[in-house]
């Protein structure tokens, strides 16, 4: 019952589901393979000040929905190949169009 209650809530836009991340697309050119960066902040273990990371991840997008530039959320999935372990969930904002 929690599950199903979660779930709903999530899908009315009340937040991300667990386990999701939300990044930038930076790369686009390959077939139903987006390159998406997803940023945040770790603590300094001595001096506290919190530091800029980031991290990419190739994202199976099988509609071709999203591009360059666009905010998306992605979920970890099955691998679909060798460096594809994430799946597109929505375009969460368009970048700007060029």
């Amino acid at each position: 019952m929690t599950n199903t209650t979660q779930t709903n809530s999530a899908k009315a836009g009340r937040g991300p589901l667990a386990g999701t991340k939300i990044g930038v697309v930076t790369g686009d050119k390959r077939d139903k393979t987006r390159t998406v960066k997803v940023n945040y902040q770790v603590r300094h273990p001595k001096y506290g000040k919190f530091l800029k990371r980031h991290t990419s991840f190739h994202v199976h997008d099988p509609k071709n929905s999203s591009k360059l530039g666009d905010r998306v959320e992605i979920v970890n999935c099955r691998p679909v190949s060798k460096t594809k372990q994430w799946r597109l969930v929505r375009v969460v904002e368009a970048g700007v169009e060029q």
